[in-house]
């Protein structure tokens, strides 16, 4: 059973992080104090669930959470420095700072360290996520202790309930693109100029002529999706948002 450590301070760590080609200590002061700070911890860089769901869920939403006060979303991990920076530089995400808990200081400090001993992992964190002000926490989600690596309720959607109960999330979009295609680019123009977040598929690169033919039955570019639903091409994407 895991205790939660709302209304506790979090655990006084010093990180080792690799920035360029340097050694770099960073403390929990310098991630939290006079900070408002989302924290989601996983059970390892690359793996399944983190890199699909957990770590894009979080990053997609990085811009709602920056608009209701939170400073910086941090996602930890008992991994080094060096893996958490390759993981880092293969998910290309904007809006998430890597931090290694090599040593499993901070997760054991927050009484999540658990054995993975089964999967060949040796101590790794229990998946949870919280809210941190001021170095304090204030709301935490635990994964249900249960078999496996239940993702239940440290996701991205949990929390931006509690944080603003109110906000509707904008549906996912998808575009399929390629490079130098103009009516792409009038389709991205357009979604930006509704404030749309978007993601991308470019086709060479991300997936193939035979991808896009599979999904949409098409073969010419873009090809929008909108909450699962297809609209089209830029002009049928016009006619969508007007």
């Amino acid at each position: 059973m895991f205790n939660s450590k709302e209304n506790q301070q979090v655990p006084n760590v010093t990180f080792k992080t690799r920035q360029a080609d340097s050694w770099v200590d960073v403390t929990t002061d310098e991630l939290f104090k006079n900070k408002t700070v989302i924290v989601f911890s996983l059970p390892g860089a690359f793996t399944p669930t983190c890199s699909s769901s957990h770590l894009p869920r979080y990053d997609e939403l990085a811009p709602v959470f920056k608009e209701h006060g939170v400073d910086d979303i941090i996602v930890m991990s008992v991994n080094d420095t060096f893996v958490m920076n390759a993981w880092a530089d293969d998910q290309g995400t904007q809006n998430i700072t890597f931090i290694p808990d090599g040593n499993g200081e901070f997760t054991e400090g927050m009484g999540m360290l658990v054995g993975k001993e089964d999967l060949g992992f040796g101590s790794r964190s229990w998946r949870y996520s919280m809210l941190v002000k001021d170095g304090v926490v204030v709301k935490q989600f635990i994964e249900p202790n249960e078999p496996g690596d239940p993702f239940k309720v440290s996701d991205a959607d949990t929390m931006l309930k509690f944080i603003a109960p109110e906000y509707k999330v904008q549906e996912s979009v998808t575009v399929f693109t390629k490079p130098g295609c103009p009516f792409c680019a009038k389709a991205k123009q357009l979604l930006q100029d509704k404030g749309l977040q978007y993601e991308e598929i470019v086709l060479g690169k991300d997936a193939t002529t035979v991808s896009i033919r599979a999904v949409t039955g098409q073969t010419t570019v873009p090809q929008v999706f909108i909450g699962g639903k297809h609209i089209g091409g830029s002009e049928d994407l016009e006619k969508h948002l007007s």
